[in-house]
């Protein structure tokens, strides 16, 4: 793998940089940084779950909310707290928890805007790799779109593993090996660059959010999930917002060309072909009784 070696020497070195990233950025935010720059912040967080759940939609099927009233929820990586809201809101006994204090933040600010008492919820900074919470707690660990971003993501399976009430589930959001993002970028940074060998997978760990970003297949992550003891009830690939290109083009993006290419994408097509180009790689599974 094509990796760059100043993060991968030390893991320490590359999760400082992940938190770095999410510092500046919070997962969600892009969708709404008008309203942030305008100081109307009811109307900011309203965006960001408008937005999210327009171009999203399969998330509220897949996180079944309303399943887990007086239910204990963990959420791992709780970014501008769109799901988790919904997590208090079903009146699940709900835990929230993000390697940044800037998601921290902002969700509890979420949270208190809607009018929701902090008695409702628990928030508070934390590792995935080394969770500070008692062995067999949860009925359900949610995470969506985390765990890859994570230097040890096996570590992190260990951790929700060892959380989970028996008979517990965990739903999991994690990127996919081959997908229409992870083509864009072998493009742009592998294609364009005189380096047409260099796999999906290396672009995807170097150039899409974070540094060190992983992929998986399907069969990858159910061996992966079953060598940690769970037992996988369902895995999918979907089609995200980066594969359908139906978000904001971050700042890097910002040159007309993209600009050009972000309006004349075929979106219709794509969706057409369907999930099996989907970055995203939904699973559900359950810890044994």
């Amino acid at each position: 793998m094509v990796q760059n070696s100043s993060l991968t020497d030390s893991p320490s070195g590359l999760k400082q940089s992940v938190k770095q990233h999410w510092e500046e950025e919070p997962c969600g935010t892009r969708f709404a940084i008008g309203d942030a720059e305008n100081n109307e912040r009811l109307a900011f967080f309203e965006n960001i779950s408008r937005s999210r759940y327009a171009v999203e939609p399969f998330i509220k099927t897949f996180a079944r909310f309303e399943n887990y009233k007086n239910k204990k929820v963990l959420e791992i990586g709780v970014g501008a707290g769109a799901d988790f809201e919904n997590w208090v809101q079903s009146g699940a006994k709900a835990t929230g928890l993000d390697l940044t204090q800037a998601a921290i933040e902002l969700t509890r600010e979420r949270l208190s805007l809607k009018g929701y008492l902090e008695n409702q919820y628990a928030l508070k900074t934390a590792d995935a790799e080394n969770l500070t919470l008692d062995d067999n707690s949860f009925d359900l660990v949610y995470s969506y779109g985390v765990i890859h971003h994570s230097p040890d993501t096996e570590k992190c399976l260990d951790e929700i593993y060892r959380v989970l009430k028996p008979g517990g589930t965990t739903k999991l959001m994690v990127y996919a090996t081959f997908s229409m993002t992870g083509i864009l970028l072998w493009i742009r940074h592998a294609l364009l660059k005189g380096r047409p060998f260099q796999s999906q997978k290396d672009v995807i760990f170097n150039h899409l959010e974070s540094p060190g970003t992983k992929t998986y297949t399907p069969s990858e992550f159910k061996e992966m999930m079953q060598k940690h003891g769970f037992e996988v009830t369902s895995i999918r690939k979907q089609l995200g917002v980066g594969d359908l290109l139906n978000m904001p083009l971050s700042q890097k993006y910002s040159h007309p060309l993209y600009r050009i290419f972000y309006k004349i994408y075929p979106r219709p097509l794509i969706k057409l072909i369907g999930n099996g180009l989907g970055l995203f790689l939904l699973c559900e599974a359950r810890k044994p009784d």
